[in-house]
């Protein structure tokens, strides 16, 4: 028997001890991101406009935890509006929004005729207003409330006309809460500008949604984490666009409808799944396609609910360029973190020391965070 040689072993504690310090490390920091993680970006309001026979109608809709910043609904502090609590605070709550949503018909303030709401079943908020302006040449349209909610928050608004289709769309902010529509649209230049700037608003929504989506990314880097070569990397990303491409769409279009409270918990659970297979397999030849495809659907749920916040798919036209562009732009921000992301793990692959130690490190963050998301989005939303 021989004994080992003094500096092999003194280099052997010293890699295990930097190996350990580096999973701590890795836990400590997912733990310091979870203050300012956040599943998804601040939020996103809808308002639309149209025609009736007596005037304007007005049709704000925010998810309830938006409308809970405007006026306080959840009387008893326990994070779930009721049926009853809405009731006892719906009238301060259209107060709230009458007086912060403004519009102005040829520079004439209208004044609103009647006002209501309502909770749906997707617990979204819809707060109804009624103008007398009928007849105008341009119409200025301000959401002042976009200031009282969290920041970063933004506003999809759209005016359509009396069968539905859309006329003018903007996404308003906290900066820019105010928009002007000349009456009618016939030129086809506008028509086409206006075109143009909704396809690339929500563009740029769909890049920040999934630039913002920690929930989403970490799922696709518990993936990417095991993937071997170019192929099998690009086999887990195709495999997760087409799914979440396929449920993204039939949810916009209400052909399936899945709650949020049932959702979220799902995207949390995918993620800790792919972190324990990943400890458990170790080092996964195979592409796993039907992993991301599989957890991609449900992930596309969760997509589609920035989509249902804005109201798109609500009925009042303006569906398809909107879920496209959305779409395009979710893939986009993905492809540009996959483009940084994926170099780097091929890099670090090189090394059975990261193989051997840091990928399993990394593949406990990955369980830590989608539990604490887990556990946050069954029993403490």
């Amino acid at each position: 028997m021989h004994s080992r040689n003094p500096g092999q072993a003194a280099l052997s504690c010293l890699a295990g001890s930097r190996a350990v310090r580096g999973a701590i490390l890795a836990i400590l920091f997912s733990l310091l991101l979870l203050q300012d993680a956040a599943a998804h970006d601040p939020g996103l309001s809808s308002l639309t406009i149209r025609p009736r026979t007596s005037g304007l109608e007005a049709t704000l809709t925010l998810a309830v935890k938006d409308a809970a910043q405007l006026t306080e609904l959840d009387e008893n502090r326990d994070g779930t509006v009721t049926p009853v609590e809405f009731a006892r605070s719906r009238r301060q709550l259209e107060a709230a929004v009458a007086k912060e949503v403004v519009i102005a018909a040829d520079g004439k303030v209208a004044k609103d005729k009647s006002i209501s709401s309502r909770l749906d079943e997707n617990n979204n908020v819809d707060v109804c207003l009624h103008f007398g302006a009928t007849a105008f040449s341009s119409l200025e349209i301000q959401s002042k409330l976009i200031a009282s909610l969290p920041l970063g928050h933004r506003e999809y608004l759209q005016i359509v006309n009396s069968t539905g289709q859309t006329l003018f769309e903007r996404l308003l902010s906290a900066t820019t809460d105010r928009a002007t529509m000349q009456v009618p649209h016939t030129d086809a230049n506008t028509v086409a500008l206006e075109a143009v700037r909704s396809f690339t608003n929500f563009l740029c929504l769909g890049v920040k949604h999934i630039l913002t989506g920690y929930d989403h990314l970490l799922f696709l880097f518990g993936l990417l984490l095991v993937a071997r070569g170019f192929l099998c990397s690009l086999g887990i990303i195709t495999s997760f666009t087409i799914a979440h491409s396929i449920t993204l769409a039939v949810a916009t279009l209400h052909l399936v409808q899945i709650p949020n409270r049932i959702v979220e918990p799902l995207i949390a659970a995918s993620i800790v799944f792919v972190g324990i297979e990943n400890l458990l397999r170790g080092d996964i030849r195979t592409a796993r396609r039907m992993v991301p495809f599989g957890f991609g659907l449900i992930h596309g749920f969760g997509f589609a609910s920035a989509l249902r916040e804005a109201g798109i798919g609500s009925g009042t036209g303006g569906i398809l360029l909107p879920l496209f562009s959305f779409n395009l732009g979710v893939e986009l921000g993905q492809i540009m973190v996959a483009a940084l992301a994926v170099p780097i793990i091929w890099k670090l692959r090189e090394n059975p020391m990261f193989i051997g130690r840091w990928a399993p490190a990394c593949s406990a963050a990955v369980v830590l965070l989608g539990s604490f998301w887990f556990v946050q989005r069954v029993w403490m939303t």
